[in-house]
């Protein structure tokens, strides 16, 4: 049985301050949950939020990773450098990635083995935009963001991996792919999986990551390949983070 993840993604947002008090928020009203739960922190607050959580099951993540291991690549934070402040999660590919600052399928897939590497374990975001979905493209998008991290990292590197689908259509615009539109990617993306090795679809954890809020996780999280969700801006809000962490 796959335990249920819910992580959340601060994006470029608080100040110092703000990250500590929202991070001892979520620590003090988590309660017993049966779920795994993760925020991924704005690099320059990792260490002060690992501080906040060090007596909470709350794991530390980042948003992402450099795509090689250390030297001359000014303004990258490597998998070491994660590891050791303590991160157990690193987004890779996460669509604002891809769309603002270039990344590639192939950078994305040198960035999950980096994190791999470092015992990161690599959230790989895959999904389609609006425009993608609309050319009816989806499963080929996420074909091809899939297969290029297979290709370089092989099948087996999900056993500790997590995927997390995000239609780019959904990310902060407030839209959300309904509960089966959800489901139906979720299930394409574990027979995906399948294909190479069924023992890993079947652990693989696969979240949904698209305007994830408290009165739409309880259905999303009820489809049977959604193994929980990637929160964006409600992660921002205590109170709104723990109902959807208690939804599952």
């Amino acid at each position: 049985m796959r335990r249920s993840l819910i992580m959340g993604n601060w994006k470029m947002n608080g100040s110092r301050e703000d990250g500590q008090k929202l991070a001892q928020a979520l620590a003090d009203g988590l309660g017993n949950v049966q779920q795994e739960v993760a925020v991924c922190v704005p690099f320059v607050y990792l260490s002060d939020i690992r501080s906040v959580l060090a007596a909470s099951p709350i794991a530390l993540g980042a948003q992402n990773v450099a795509d090689q291991a250390s030297g001359a690549y000014t303004g990258e934070v490597s998998a070491a450098m994660l590891s050791e402040v303590g991160c157990k999660y690193a987004l890779v590919g996460h669509s604002e990635r891809r769309s603002y600052y270039g990344d590639t399928n192939e950078s994305v897939a040198k960035r999950f083995c980096q994190a791999l590497s470092k015992g990161v374990v690599p959230v790989l975001c895959v999904g389609e935009t609006l425009e993608e979905r609309e050319q009816d493209r989806t499963f080929q998008v996420v074909d091809e963001q899939l297969d290029a991290v297979i290709a370089a990292a092989g099948i087996e590197a999900f056993e500790t991996a997590v995927i997390a689908y995000e239609p780019v259509w959904a990310i902060g615009t407030g839209k959300v792919a309904t509960d089966e539109q959800a489901q139906e990617v979720h299930k394409y993306i574990r027979q995906r999986i399948a294909d190479r090795n069924p023992v890993i679809a079947e652990k693989v954890q696969i979240l949904y990551g698209g305007s994830v809020k408290p009165d739409n996780a309880k259905g999303l999280f009820a489809m049977p390949d959604i193994d929980g969700g990637l929160v964006g801006g409600a992660s921002l809000d205590a109170k709104g983070f723990l109902q959807i962490c208690h939804s599952v």
